[in-house]
């Protein structure tokens, strides 16, 4: 019979650049690096990492039906939009996406917006793997790219909340 691993004491500590990480596609641009996840701690109940999203780039509209979603800015500006609110990003702001609750997160700075994330329970990290390319720290960043073809089944699959249709003006 497995060990109660509520009762062994385990830890990691990682270092900046290490973790899976994957190139994003446009809108997003950037990168994002997995730093625990079910794949590499013995709990699975969530999935965190870094993620660095250029100036004038920006996470498109989304929600998520069973999975809430936990962000911390810790460099660079930006705005949230959370349903129909907006709100500032700045370094120390934490901001919890609870389930259906569609939000776009932009970069409005001049700088790199960085953030750090926890996606509970654990999916995330199938997302960056479907819509990424492998990034190795230290390469050049590829040239801009769209979404693989697709990506809507990994929506599906992953209950993505759909942005909400454009009204007709």
């Amino acid at each position: 019979m497995p060990e109660d691993i509520t009762k062994t004491p385990w830890w990691a500590v990682v270092e900046p650049e290490e973790g899976e990480s994957y190139w994003q596609p446009e809108p997003s641009n950037g990168f994002v690096t997995m730093k625990f996840s079910p794949d590499n701690t013995p709990y699975d109940t969530f999935t965190s990492g870094t993620q660095v999203l250029p100036p004038g780039c920006h996470v498109r509209e989304h929600g998520h039906k069973q999975n809430h979603e936990l962000i911390f800015i810790h460099k660079g500006t930006g705005i949230c939009k959370i349903e129909d609110e907006t709100y500032e990003l700045k370094p120390g702001v934490t901001v919890l996406f609870g389930r259906y609750a569609r939000h776009i997160i932009e970069n409005t700075g001049d700088e790199d917006l960085h953030m750090f994330w926890v996606f509970f329970p654990p999916a995330l990290e199938n997302w960056f793997r479907a819509i990424g390319k492998l990034r190795i720290p230290g390469d050049e960043p590829p040239a801009h790219f769209p979404r693989p073809d697709g990506v809507e089944s990994v929506m599906e699959q992953l209950r993505f909340v759909p942005p909400k249709p454009k009204s007709e003006d």
